[in-house]
Protein backbone atom coordinates (compact mmCIF):
# COMPACT_ATOMS: atom_id res chain seq x y z
CA UNK A 1 0.00 0.00 0.00
CA UNK A 2 3.02 2.28 0.01
CA UNK A 3 3.45 4.86 -2.75
CA UNK A 4 6.97 5.51 -3.97
CA UNK A 5 7.62 9.19 -4.76
CA UNK A 6 9.23 9.78 -8.15
CA UNK A 7 10.06 12.74 -10.33
CA UNK A 8 7.24 14.00 -12.48
CA UNK A 9 8.81 12.94 -15.78
CA UNK A 10 6.68 10.23 -17.33
CA UNK A 11 6.97 7.66 -20.02
CA UNK A 12 4.85 8.18 -23.14
CA UNK A 13 1.41 6.67 -22.74
CA UNK A 14 0.57 4.10 -25.42
CA UNK A 15 -2.05 5.30 -27.88
CA UNK A 16 -4.56 2.71 -26.78
CA UNK A 17 -4.69 4.18 -23.26
CA UNK A 18 -4.17 7.84 -24.07
CA UNK A 19 -7.09 7.76 -26.46
CA UNK A 20 -9.38 6.39 -23.79
CA UNK A 21 -8.84 9.43 -21.57
CA UNK A 22 -10.80 11.47 -24.07
CA UNK A 23 -13.38 8.77 -24.79
CA UNK A 24 -11.99 8.08 -28.25
CA UNK A 25 -12.70 4.62 -29.62
CA UNK A 26 -12.30 1.27 -27.91
CA UNK A 27 -9.42 -1.02 -27.16
CA UNK A 28 -9.39 -4.54 -28.52
CA UNK A 29 -6.32 -5.87 -26.72
CA UNK A 30 -3.19 -7.27 -28.31
CA UNK A 31 -2.67 -6.94 -32.08
CA UNK A 32 -4.01 -9.80 -34.15
CA UNK A 33 -6.68 -10.90 -31.72
CA UNK A 34 -10.10 -11.70 -33.12
CA UNK A 35 -13.44 -11.32 -31.41
CA UNK A 36 -14.10 -14.25 -29.05
CA UNK A 37 -16.64 -16.82 -30.17
CA UNK A 38 -17.19 -18.24 -26.66
CA UNK A 39 -17.57 -16.42 -23.34
CA UNK A 40 -16.60 -12.76 -23.43
CA UNK A 41 -13.07 -11.77 -22.55
CA UNK A 42 -12.69 -9.76 -19.37
CA UNK A 43 -11.18 -6.35 -18.63
CA UNK A 44 -10.55 -6.08 -14.89
CA UNK A 45 -9.99 -2.97 -12.78
CA UNK A 46 -8.52 -3.43 -9.30
CA UNK A 47 -8.54 -0.24 -7.22
CA UNK A 48 -6.21 -0.18 -4.20
CA UNK A 49 -8.19 2.26 -2.04
CA UNK A 50 -5.73 2.54 0.90
CA UNK A 51 -2.82 3.29 -1.42
CA UNK A 52 -4.74 5.66 -3.69
CA UNK A 53 -6.11 7.58 -0.71
CA UNK A 54 -2.65 7.89 0.82
CA UNK A 55 -1.12 8.99 -2.49
CA UNK A 56 -3.80 11.62 -3.07
CA UNK A 57 -3.42 12.95 0.47
CA UNK A 58 0.35 13.18 0.02
CA UNK A 59 -0.08 14.94 -3.31
CA UNK A 60 -2.43 17.54 -1.85
CA UNK A 61 -0.75 17.83 1.52
CA UNK A 62 -4.15 17.51 3.18
CA UNK A 63 -7.35 15.49 3.17
CA UNK A 64 -9.00 15.98 -0.23
CA UNK A 65 -12.14 18.06 -0.49
CA UNK A 66 -15.04 16.89 -2.67
CA UNK A 67 -13.53 18.73 -5.66
CA UNK A 68 -10.39 16.62 -5.40
CA UNK A 69 -11.97 13.23 -4.78
CA UNK A 70 -12.07 10.88 -7.77
CA UNK A 71 -15.45 10.33 -9.40
CA UNK A 72 -15.91 6.61 -9.83
CA UNK A 73 -18.69 7.01 -12.38
CA UNK A 74 -16.10 8.64 -14.67
CA UNK A 75 -13.65 5.82 -13.97
CA UNK A 76 -16.38 3.31 -14.77
CA UNK A 77 -17.19 4.94 -18.10
CA UNK A 78 -13.50 4.97 -19.00
CA UNK A 79 -13.27 1.25 -18.18
CA UNK A 80 -16.31 0.46 -20.33
CA UNK A 81 -14.76 2.33 -23.24
CA UNK A 82 -11.54 0.42 -22.71
CA UNK A 83 -13.37 -2.92 -22.74
CA UNK A 84 -15.55 -2.08 -25.72
CA UNK A 85 -18.57 -4.19 -26.71
CA UNK A 86 -16.47 -7.33 -27.20
CA UNK A 87 -15.35 -7.70 -23.55
CA UNK A 88 -16.88 -7.78 -20.09
CA UNK A 89 -15.77 -4.96 -17.77
CA UNK A 90 -15.36 -5.69 -14.06
CA UNK A 91 -14.54 -2.93 -11.56
CA UNK A 92 -13.44 -3.78 -8.02
CA UNK A 93 -12.42 -1.59 -5.09
CA UNK A 94 -10.45 -3.11 -2.23
CA UNK A 95 -10.47 -1.30 1.10
CA UNK A 96 -9.84 -1.63 4.82
CA UNK A 97 -12.41 -0.65 7.42
CA UNK A 98 -10.95 0.61 10.69
CA UNK A 99 -12.76 0.10 13.98
CA UNK A 100 -15.27 2.88 14.59
CA UNK A 101 -15.31 4.05 10.97
CA UNK A 102 -18.13 1.90 9.60
CA UNK A 103 -20.70 4.70 9.48
CA UNK A 104 -18.17 6.99 7.79
CA UNK A 105 -17.25 4.40 5.16
CA UNK A 106 -20.76 3.07 4.55
CA UNK A 107 -22.03 5.90 2.26
CA UNK A 108 -18.87 5.69 0.13
CA UNK A 109 -19.20 1.91 -0.23
CA UNK A 110 -22.88 2.17 -1.13
CA UNK A 111 -22.13 4.88 -3.70
CA UNK A 112 -19.52 2.64 -5.32
CA UNK A 113 -21.90 -0.30 -5.49
CA UNK A 114 -24.59 1.96 -6.92
CA UNK A 115 -22.42 2.78 -9.98
CA UNK A 116 -21.52 -0.86 -10.63
CA UNK A 117 -18.34 -1.37 -8.61
CA UNK A 118 -17.87 -4.43 -6.43
CA UNK A 119 -16.25 -3.68 -3.07
CA UNK A 120 -14.02 -6.02 -1.08
CA UNK A 121 -13.93 -4.69 2.50
CA UNK A 122 -11.63 -6.05 5.19
CA UNK A 123 -11.39 -5.09 8.88
CA UNK A 124 -8.27 -3.08 9.71
CA UNK A 125 -7.32 -5.07 12.80
CA UNK A 126 -3.59 -4.24 12.67
CA UNK A 127 -1.03 -2.34 10.62
CA UNK A 128 -0.33 -5.53 8.68
CA UNK A 129 -3.95 -6.34 7.80
CA UNK A 130 -3.86 -4.75 4.36
CA UNK A 131 -5.61 -5.93 1.20
CA UNK A 132 -2.57 -6.55 -1.03
CA UNK A 133 -2.87 -10.34 -0.95
CA UNK A 134 -6.62 -10.15 -1.58
CA UNK A 135 -6.14 -8.01 -4.69
CA UNK A 136 -3.47 -10.33 -6.07
CA UNK A 137 -5.62 -13.38 -5.31
CA UNK A 138 -8.54 -11.90 -7.25
CA UNK A 139 -6.32 -11.12 -10.23
CA UNK A 140 -4.93 -14.66 -10.13
CA UNK A 141 -8.43 -16.11 -10.01
CA UNK A 142 -9.54 -14.13 -13.07
CA UNK A 143 -6.34 -15.01 -14.92
CA UNK A 144 -6.93 -18.68 -14.16
CA UNK A 145 -10.31 -18.53 -15.88
CA UNK A 146 -8.53 -17.99 -19.20
CA UNK A 147 -10.59 -14.99 -20.34
CA UNK A 148 -8.56 -12.13 -18.86
CA UNK A 149 -7.62 -9.74 -21.65
CA UNK A 150 -6.55 -6.65 -19.75
CA UNK A 151 -5.82 -5.84 -16.09
CA UNK A 152 -5.90 -2.25 -14.87
CA UNK A 153 -4.49 -1.64 -11.39
CA UNK A 154 -5.04 1.66 -9.59
CA UNK A 155 -2.12 1.77 -7.16
CA UNK A 156 1.37 3.10 -6.62
CA UNK A 157 2.47 0.06 -4.63
CA UNK A 158 5.32 -1.33 -6.68
CA UNK A 159 6.40 -3.73 -3.97
CA UNK A 160 3.09 -5.55 -4.19
CA UNK A 161 2.35 -5.30 -7.89
CA UNK A 162 5.44 -4.90 -10.08
CA UNK A 163 6.54 -8.53 -10.37
CA UNK A 164 3.05 -10.11 -10.55
CA UNK A 165 1.91 -7.64 -13.21
CA UNK A 166 5.00 -8.11 -15.36
CA UNK A 167 4.47 -11.89 -15.17
CA UNK A 168 0.93 -11.38 -16.44
CA UNK A 169 2.30 -9.50 -19.43
CA UNK A 170 4.68 -12.40 -20.12
CA UNK A 171 1.64 -14.71 -20.11
CA UNK A 172 -0.09 -12.57 -22.76
CA UNK A 173 -2.35 -10.29 -20.71
CA UNK A 174 -2.34 -6.54 -21.29
CA UNK A 175 -1.52 -4.66 -18.07
CA UNK A 176 -1.98 -1.00 -17.22
CA UNK A 177 -1.58 1.08 -14.09
CA UNK A 178 -3.58 4.21 -13.37
CA UNK A 179 -2.67 6.56 -10.56
CA UNK A 180 -0.56 9.61 -9.85
CA UNK A 181 2.71 9.94 -11.73
CA UNK A 182 4.44 11.28 -8.62
CA UNK A 183 3.88 7.91 -6.92
CA UNK A 184 3.94 5.45 -9.81
CA UNK A 185 7.65 4.90 -10.29
CA UNK A 186 7.33 1.14 -10.77
CA UNK A 187 4.93 1.57 -13.69
CA UNK A 188 6.75 4.49 -15.28
CA UNK A 189 10.04 2.59 -15.24
CA UNK A 190 8.57 -0.67 -16.54
CA UNK A 191 9.11 -1.58 -20.19
CA UNK A 192 5.91 -3.63 -20.37
CA UNK A 193 3.36 -1.95 -18.08
CA UNK A 194 1.35 0.95 -19.51
CA UNK A 195 0.69 3.95 -17.28
CA UNK A 196 -2.04 6.58 -17.37
CA UNK A 197 -2.31 9.41 -14.87
CA UNK A 198 -5.68 9.41 -13.18
CA UNK A 199 -6.12 13.11 -13.88
CA UNK A 200 -5.85 12.40 -17.63
CA UNK A 201 -9.14 10.48 -17.54
CA UNK A 202 -12.01 12.79 -18.46
CA UNK A 203 -14.24 13.89 -15.61
CA UNK A 204 -12.48 12.06 -12.77
CA UNK A 205 -11.84 15.29 -10.86
CA UNK A 206 -14.17 18.27 -10.70
CA UNK A 207 -11.21 20.66 -10.57
CA UNK A 208 -7.55 20.34 -11.65
CA UNK A 209 -5.37 18.99 -8.87
CA UNK A 210 -2.97 21.58 -7.37
CA UNK A 211 0.10 19.57 -8.33
CA UNK A 212 2.85 22.01 -7.46
CA UNK A 213 6.13 20.48 -6.29
CA UNK A 214 9.82 21.29 -6.43
CA UNK A 215 9.93 19.26 -9.65
CA UNK A 216 7.19 21.29 -11.36
CA UNK A 217 7.82 24.88 -10.25
CA UNK A 218 6.59 27.55 -12.70
CA UNK A 219 9.01 30.29 -13.73
CA UNK A 220 7.21 32.81 -11.53
CA UNK A 221 7.47 30.55 -8.46
CA UNK A 222 4.70 29.03 -6.40
CA UNK A 223 3.57 28.53 -2.83
CA UNK A 224 3.96 25.05 -1.33
CA UNK A 225 1.28 24.72 1.37
CA UNK A 226 2.07 23.17 4.76
CA UNK A 227 1.26 19.51 5.24
CA UNK A 228 -0.44 20.23 8.57
CA UNK A 229 -1.50 23.12 10.76
CA UNK A 230 1.20 25.00 12.66
CA UNK A 231 -0.81 24.32 15.81
CA UNK A 232 0.00 20.65 15.47
CA UNK A 233 3.36 21.52 17.03
CA UNK A 234 1.57 22.29 20.28
CA UNK A 235 -0.35 19.02 20.16
CA UNK A 236 2.89 17.01 20.08
CA UNK A 237 4.07 18.27 23.49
Amino acid sequence: MHPTPVATARRNVPTRLAGMSSGAGTVTGQPGRTAPTGPLERVLLVWDAPNMDMSLGSLLGARPTSAYRPRFDAVGRWLLDLAGPEAEAEACVFTNVAAGSIEIVRPWVEALRNVGFAVFAKPKSSEDSDVDDDMLAHIDMRAGEGRLRHVVVASGDGRAFKDPLEKLVEAGTDVSVIGFREYAGFALSSEVISFLDLEDIDGVFREPLPRVSLDTLPDEGAWLPPFRSLRSLLERR
